[in-house]
């Protein structure tokens, strides 16, 4: 290293010891070094820790500003542990990066989906066992019988000695919990005594329910809009391509294995939008338009047709189960027969749909996934109502002396359960053993794609069970939030070992987009009509659960507003909120109409947000016209003064020429040069200057005509 340079790094240092902390790393920030040299500089302007510096006249620190620097280091050392250490915490975290960098985003979507169902379970989950679960644990009820034995069985159906838990429905009472009863009233209902903390169970129960429910559909409605202005955003795309190649490396990364991971996914994400563009470059004829016409609609029929043969299947079997349970009692191993037949309709006919999506031959990887997604989405939507049929319509009917609640709570549980396995069933048999047969076949096939359609719409099948067995069994999303958990790790690995990215990558930025929007309308909808027709229509058991007095589940509210309205007029005021905005319908009519208000200005909004971006790319393109203009004109302009000046030493020569032959124009010319006139008017110029200086005439005017000419102009 030169002396020089030396020398001003010594003072360099000298300046920043000089300097606070929060100074010096502010100065350090701007300039223009790398990393590595700003921390070499860092560590050289540190005093020494054995080194006391005192006060002098330039204002070094003293104790107090010292103590502040080392809490203001202190605490910044300890929110960055904390950032790095709430980093780690995140769930899946580097193996969300490795799958998005491997195999790109349209698999990574599906993780990413996982994820967020965690999330949304996690959510439902707390009110249910702060207010349900924990109170009614903390004071159980007196025990109706002898608890049966626990057996292994009950892990598959769900029943025996779960059913005297609080996993189910039947367990939790219809007493005013933590009071002294008197004499019960009214067919068994508690009255409470003066003194204690009332706290009553179905009006807690049902009000829980219906709080959880409208917290997951509150945050179901913000992610949806999240994920529609993350997607949908305002503006083009264009140039993001060299945003991606210039601008998405990270330059504090050091580590190998996070660099590798860095370069898999740029470079993945680089074959995305190239794939992306090349999507619609191939157009077709008439005669094949037709031919793909006539073949999507062949295809429709047959996948439509396999959707009503498996509804009339389940149909018929369900039936058949009720028949079968009017004539004896159902053992347990029976007890599982229509969730069995459920589970083979649903995973046999989506592989019946991508035989048939072969067919097909579509373009677009994007509409092939659509496209399955639709399907399986029908298929799984007419199953669930005919179950709701089965649950609400014919099992209440027969199920008059028992509990009914606790059969559906049971029965939601037999179907997740054997969704899951058959989910484990199909990772192992449908990826690894097609991985080993192709292997072992040849190699050319090579390893099997990911189905994200068939996986996603799991995903969205096992999250509307948990939904719709909320009422009926309040620890259902504990065992939906087990199995995502499993399941992410089960598909994770099988993933890493047996499955190859996609053959034609996309980039799925509208995926995450549309597994909200399905999640939101037909299964957290459908969900929701079917607990308020079981809350509204349906009369509950009269053996068991919170509401077994009551014709209906929301007869509870209104039993409470007229406790209310007996208790005095100092809480006159929430039998009124009642009245009127839970029973009238007029609040559901403003909440519409606010609703739509808001869409359309958030339309409005948008239209006018890309109206603006159009004028302003409208105007930088005339600042760019304008520049380009200016640029070509100050080059003419160069090009011609430079040109002006090789005429300079010709015309000398003439003038020289013609004075020495008395030549009286250029002795004329002169005077008038000198008192500051007009040059006289120059001819042209001769042959050989124009040929070397330049080639048009434009090139050969004189600087005065091209002055005027500029100034004209």
């Amino acid at each position: 290293m030169p002396s020089r340079t030396i020398e001003k790094r010594g003072l360099l240092v000298k300046e920043l010891q000089g300097l606070t902390v929060a100074q010096r790393d502010h100065m350090l920030r701007g300039m223009p070094l790398s990393l590595a040299e700003k921390r070499c500089l860092r560590e050289e302007s540190r005093p020494p820790r054995g080194k006391r510096r005192v006060r002098g006249r330039h204002g070094l620190l003293s104790c107090c500003s010292r103590l502040r620097d080392s809490c203001i280091l202190a605490s910044h050392n300890l929110g960055l542990a904390l950032l790095s250490g709430l980093q780690a915490l995140m769930p899946w975290h580097y193996a969300l990066k490795r799958i998005g960098g491997q195999f790109g985003s349209s698999v990574l979507s599906y993780f990413l989906f996982l994820k967020t169902l965690l999330a949304f379970n996690t959510l439902l989950l707390l009110p249910l066992l702060a207010f349900i679960v924990a109170v009614q644990a903390a004071f159980p009820p007196a025990p109706s019988g002898s608890t049966p034995a626990f057996r292994g069985l009950e892990l598959l159906t769900g029943g025996g000695c779960f059913t005297h838990t609080v996993m189910y429905y039947g367990y939790y009472s219809n007493v005013t919990l933590n009071q002294p009863c008197a004499s019960p009233l009214d067919g068994g209902q508690c009255t409470p005594a003066a003194g204690g903390l009332p706290y009553n169970m179905p009006l807690a129960y049902l009000f829980t329910v219906g709080v959880a429910f409208f917290i997951t559909c509150i945050t179901l409605v913000y992610s949806m809009s999240r994920s529609f202005g993350e997607s949908y955003r305002v503006g083009s795309t264009s140039g993001v391509h060299a945003v991606t190649v210039f601008c998405s490396w990270d330059y504090k990364v050091t580590q190998k294995w996070a660099s590798r991971l860095q370069h898999d996914n740029i470079r993945t994400q680089l074959k995305e939008l190239l794939a992306e563009g090349q999507l619609w470059q191939r157009p077709r004829r008439a005669c094949g338009r037709l031919q793909q016409g006539a073949v999507l609609g062949l295809v429709w029929l047959l996948c439509l047709g396999t959707t009503l043969v498996c509804a009339l299947a389940v149909y018929t079997f369900s039936e058949l189960v009720i028949q079968q349970s009017r004539v004896s009692a159902e053992r347990d191993w029976a007890l599982l027969a229509l969730p069995l037949v459920v589970c083979l309709l649903n995973l046999g006919a989506p592989y019946l749909f991508r035989v048939l999506a072969v067919l097909e031959r579509h373009d677009s990887p994007v509409l092939e996934v659509y496209v399955a997604i639709c399907r399986n989405l029908i298929l799984k939507v007419v199953i669930l109502g005919i179950l709701c049929y089965h649950w609400l319509g014919r099992r209440v009917g027969t199920l008059k002396d028992q509990c009914w609640e606790d059969f559906v709570g049971q029965e939601l549980y037999r179907l997740m359960v054997m969704d899951f396995i058959f989910t484990l069933l199909d990772t192992l048999l449908g990826e690894l053993v097609w991985r080993l047969i192709s292997e072992k076949r040849s190699q050319r096939k090579g390893k099997p794609e990911f189905d994200i359609a068939g996986n996603v719409l799991e995903l969205i099948y096992g999250q509307t069970l948990t939904w719709l067995g909320v009422l009926f069994s309040p620890l259902l999303p504990a065992m939906q939030i087990i199995k995502l958990l499993f399941l992410f790790y089960v598909k994770k690995t099988s993933l890493m070992a047996n499955c190859q990215a996609p053959r034609r990558p996309w980039k799925a930025s509208h995926m995450s987009t549309v597994f909200i929007s399905l999640l939101c309308f037909p299964s957290f909808l459908g969900a929701a009509v079917f607990l308020c027709y079981a809350i509204w229509q349906v009369k509950p058991s009269s053996i068991c659960g919170p509401f077994r007095t009551l014709d209906t589940m929301y007869e509870a509210g209104k039993v409470w507003v007229r406790q209310l309205e007996e208790a005095g007029p100092g809480v006159s005021w929430l039998p009124w909120i009642h009245r009127y905005l839970v029973e009238s319908a007029f609040p559901i009519y403003l909440a519409s109409a606010l609703l739509l208000a808001v869409i359309y200005l958030n339309i409005q909004v948008v239209k006018g947000q890309r109206k603006v971006i159009c004028l302003l790319k409208e105007q930088l393109s005339n600042e760019g016209e304008d520049k380009i203009f200016l640029i070509n004109k100050l080059q003419r302009i160069y090009e011609r003064k430079e040109r002006s000046r090789a005429f300079q030493p010709w015309e000398a020569w003439k003038q020289l020429l013609r004075k020495a032959a008395g030549d009286p124009v250029a002795s004329a010319g002169q005077r008038d040069d000198r008192g500051a006139s007009q040059p006289p008017e120059r001819g042209p110029l001769p042959t050989p200057l124009s040929g070397r200086v330049g080639r048009t005439e434009e090139a050969v005017m004189p600087p005065a005509v091209f002055t005027d000419d500029w100034d004209a102009q």
